[in-house]
C-alpha cells in the first residue's frame, strides 16, 4: 500500500495520477487528506480516501496502518512546516512504514533561501527517525510563474527580484512523476536527488517567450526585493509569504533556483517540460 499526504492539493493529486498512469492499482493507493469530503474524486476511483491532517497528530498513525510506502508532500503553511512534518514522520515510524518519500527544496542544506530552513529540518528529522527514506529536492515550480501568466499580459511585465538569476523549473507533473516513480519502484532508500529543469531561463527570457508566444509585449522588470514585496502585499498576498517570494528571488539571482543536474529525467526517462510549453499551455 502507497499512501500519498495532501492528496486533494495540486501537487498530492498529480503523484496519484501518475501512480495510477504508471500501472499502480487504484486499490493499492491510499489518498491521505485533512479534509475527506473533499476528496470525492479520488474515492471514485477506487482509492481508498483516509483523514491525515499534518497538524492532528491523532489522525496519523490510523491514517498510516498498512502502509510500506508514503510519500510526504511538504506542507504549504510556512513556518508550520516543521512540526507538522515531525508529526508525520513519527507517526509513520509508529505505523512500521517502510519508505518515505519526501518533496524537499533544490540544494537544501546549501541554500540560502527562506524556505529551505524547514526543509532542512525536515531532512534532518528523516535522518534521526530511522525510518529508510528517499528525498527529492524540487527545484521551482514553472506554474510559479505561468500562474500569473494573465497579470503578466495585462500590465506588459513580469516583475522580480531575480536580476538575471537562472531557475531550472519544471512541472508539478513533472515533480509528480518523480515522486511517483521513487515510492513506486526499487532502489531509492537513502538517495538525495537535486531534481530541476532539464532547460533554464532568466525572468529576461521568460518575458521574451511570453511575448513572443503571446503576440504581445511583455518585458522583465527587476525590482529592489523590498519594493517586490510591497507589490506582492498590494495584490493580495499575506505579508510574510510576499517576503518568502522576493528572498527566493534574491537567492534565484545568486543560482540557487538552478541547477544542471539529470536527476529529474533519470528518474522520470524524458526531459522535464520546457517553459515554453507551459506557457502555450496556459494561453
Amino acid at each position: 500500500m502507497i499512501l500519498v499526504t495532501g492528496a486533494t492539493g495540486k501537487l498530492g493529486k498529480l503523484v496519484i495520477e501518475s501512480l495510477i498512469s504508471r500501472g499502480t492499482p487504484a486499490n493499492s493507493i491510499i489518498a491521505g487528506v485533512r479534509s475527506p469530503e473533499k476528496a470525492a474524486d479520488l474515492a471514485g476511483q477506487g482509492i481508498a480516501v483516509r483523514k491525515a491532517d499534518y497538524s492532528d497528530p491523532a489522525t496519523l498513525v490510523p491514517a498510516f496502518e498498512g502502509v510500506k510506502r508514503l510519500v510526504l508532500v511538504s506542507s504549504s503553511e510556512v513556518g508550520q512546516r516543521l512540526s507538522q512534518h515531525q508529526n508525520v514522520i513519527n507517526a509513520a515510524k509508529e505505523a512500521g512504514v517502510e519508505l518515505i518519500v519526501y518533496t524537499s527544496l533544490l540544494k537544501a542544506t546549501d541554500s540560502p533561501l527562506i524556505l529551505a530552513q524547514e526543509h532542512i529540518g525536515t531532512e534532518q528529522a528523516l535522518a534521526e527517525s530511522g525510518v529508510p527514506h528517499a528525498i527529492l529536492r524540487n527545484s521551482w515550480y514553472s506554474e510559479n510563474y505561468t500562474e500569473n501568466l494573465g497579470m503578466a499580459l495585462e500590465h506588459g511585465a513580469v516583475l522580480g527580484s531575480a536580476k538575471e538569476g537562472k531557475f531550472a523549473t519544471a512541472t508539478r507533473a513533472d515533480y509528480a512523476e518523480a515522486a511517483a516513480v521513487a515510492v513506486s519502484t526499487e532502489g531509492h532508500a537513502g538517495k538525495i536527488y537535486e531534481l530541476a529543469g532539464s532547460t533554464a531561463f532568466t525572468l529576461t527570457e521568460y518575458a521574451q517567450y511570453v511575448s513572443e508566444l503571446s503576440e504581445k509585449a511583455v518585458i522583465y522588470q527587476d525590482l529592489p526585493a523590498e519594493e517586490f514585496t510591497k507589490i506582492l502585499i498590494e495584490v493580495g498576498l499575506p505579508e510574510g509569504f510576499a517576503a518568502v517570494l522576493a528572498d527566493s528571488d534574491v537567492g534565484a539571482s545568486n543560482g540557487a533556483l538552478y541547477s544542471d543536474s539529470k536527476d529529474l529525467e533519470t528518474l522520470i526517462g524524458r526531459p522535464s517540460t520546457p517553459i515554453q510549453d507551459s506557457i502555450k499551455a496556459v494561453l
